[in-house]
């Protein structure tokens, strides 16, 4: 079979990888989603598994709708699907769906022509004009990029970045799948302190533990596709199971949660227990601006305010220039920033060695990463 999974832009690399390690095959990767191919478990252990997918879709399949008749070709092309295979006589499939760089512009044209187009060709088959949908329900998502329409059902439900462990969050949250990329690309390490000095909900250093002790992101959630008759029960079953036996229950690696405001202090503390990392994460109050090494090696990853929704610019600007006299005070240290301000790396007095451009949500952001020591670039 194949499947596609989607992401934020710019973590493709990340779902990739995954993949790979899950064992499954990648035959092409666009921006923000990677199609591959592997057997019907590949459902249950890519939603329980994958930390930096927002979605797992089935894909039916692909085919051309440009020219004067691309309704006529979108209409036919989806009609030839074998959804039957899938949807039931009293399921439904509401349609949902994107179009980048295509003459179907009309986002409700093109939903009422594929839903139009799959109940024809359920009809052909169950020989009836009329779905209740009062069974399952089958989301369908159309994706049309350059003329070329692809099909998919989807199979998570809940966007993966619903973990289950942080039902309430702070004014400006960060998604846990980035947050789980942000941690990769800092390399936690056991011998190493990982610090999250402005952590808000949590997120970060919660990601980090998940990571370090290889506890599956979807163990403690469910998913829409449970409830397909097609997967079954065992198949879940065992992708947990498995996923269980995988965890590292000997892990050594140790986070600092840390927060100025004592709201974020209580919130992350729940959402630690909630997750079950208590025994890697420590939570407490403390101003960022006064952290220091302890004698330890450290590496900090942080996401502080923009200016979109906590402080003003302003005040993010002046948090920014403190930040940098603060920080390098931790020279040993390895810091990892995460900002959609572009002139972060004038005000933090700083060049980074090295800038990943992210997306945190609609915000373009740079992940600025320091790992050389400062006493060694001068």
């Amino acid at each position: 079979m194949e499947f596609v999974a989607t992401c934020l832009f710019g973590l493709e690399k990340f779902v990739g990888e995954e993949i790979d390690a899950l064992g499954y095959k990648r035959l092409s990767t666009i921006d923000g989603r990677v199609t591959f191919e592997g057997p019907i478990s590949a459902i249950a252990a890519c939603n329980i598994r994958l930390r930096t997918a927002e979605r797992v879709f089935i894909k039916l399949g692909s085919f051309f709708v440009g020219g004067e008749d691309a309704f006529e070709r979108l209409f036919e092309g989806t009609r030839a699907l074998p959804f039957e295979a899938f949807i039931g006589r009293d399921d439904s499939f509401p349609v949902t769906g994107h179009s980048v760089k295509s003459r179907l512009t009309s986002i409700p044209a093109c939903q009422g022509v594929v839903q139009k187009a799959i109940a024809k060709r359920l009809e052909q088959v169950y020989h009836q004009s009329w779905f209740s949908g009062g069974n399952l329900t089958y989301p369908v998502e159309f994706f049309i990029l350059n003329d070329e329409a692809t099909i998919m059902i989807d199979t998570t439900g809940t966007a993966l970045h619903k973990r289950g462990y942080r039902p309430a969050s702070n004014a400006a949250p960060l998604r846990e799948t980035l947050a789980a990329a942000l941690c990769k690309i800092a390399r936690p390490r056991e011998n190493v302190l990982f610090w999250d000095p402005m952590c808000g909900s949590g997120t970060i250093a919660i990601e980090a533990a998940l990571l370090m002790t290889n506890t599956a992101p979807g163990l403690k959630r469910s998913f829409l596709s449970e409830k397909y008759p097609f997967i079954g029960q065992a198949i879940w079953q065992e992708a947990r199971e498995t996923a269980k036996a995988s965890i590292r229950t000997d892990c050594a690696f140790e986070a600092y949660a840390s927060d100025i405001d004592p709201e974020c202090v209580a919130l992350t503390r729940a959402n630690v227990s909630r997750a079950g990392m208590d025994k890697y994460i420590k939570v407490f109050p403390k101003d960022a601006l006064t952290i220091g090494t302890g004698g330890r090696r450290g590496t900090i990853v942080c996401n502080p305010p923009y200016g979109e929704r906590l402080m003003t610019p302003a005040e993010c600007e002046a948090l920014y220039r403190r930040m940098g006299q603060h920080f390098a005070t931790l020279d040993a240290w390895q810091i990892y920033i995460l900002t959609s301000n572009e002139n972060f790396e004038k005000l933090y007095g700083r060049r980074a060695d090295k800038v990943r451009r992210l997306y945190n949500g609609m915000l373009r952001c740079g992940y600025y990463q320091f790992f050389k020591s400062q006493s060694k670039q001068k």
